[in-house]
């Protein structure tokens, strides 16, 4: 961990790091101290269930892959498949915000036109708001997280169609 004077401090990039590691061997919870300091990452919980287990339990099998288009949440529609389809992915674990403001605008939503540097939502991190951008050029075609709700490094949260 990097020191960033008494009792250290855990930065994105570590955290980052430690949940590629955890994805590459395949860990599912992970506790590190760094002086008064203390992070838990736990892999495989869907976020409500993460929330109620307790420290001491055994971890669960890693969770099954993003949902597909045959599940998608009750207030998007379903999108048309196929290589022209790309996810904005969640590059942290953090709180997803689809609007800067509760009384604004969200960032975008279904029928917005997206290019490489358009801002599509805030995820807060250890009390750091970051600007997410889209990173491809397109329409969105379905938003699959809810304003205010934990994600988890690389959920997808939106699809974007490239081919429009």
């Amino acid at each position: 961990m990097s020191e960033n004077g008494p009792g250290g401090n855990f930065d994105v990039e570590e955290i980052g790091r430690l949940m590629a590691l955890m994805e590459e061997h395949e860990v599912n919870f992970v506790d590190v101290r760094d002086g008064d300091l203390r992070l838990r990452l736990r892999r495989g919980f869907p976020p409500a269930v993460a929330a109620l287990a307790p420290a001491h339990a055994p971890a669960a099998p890693a969770a099954p892959p993003a949902p597909s288009a045959s599940a998608p949440p009750a207030s998007t529609p379903p999108a048309e498949e196929g290589s022209h389809i790309v996810a904005i992915k969640s590059p942290m674990v953090g709180t997803f915000y689809l609007k800067p403001k509760p009384d604004s605008e969200p960032y975008v939503k279904v029928g917005d036109r997206v290019d490489q540097d358009t801002k599509v939502c805030i995820i807060e991190a250890m009390k750091t708001f970051n600007e997410i951008p889209a990173g491809v050029s397109g329409v969105v075609v379905a938003v699959l997280a809810k304003n205010e709700e934990p994600v988890d490094f690389d959920r997808p949260l939106f699809k974007v169609d490239t081919s429009r």
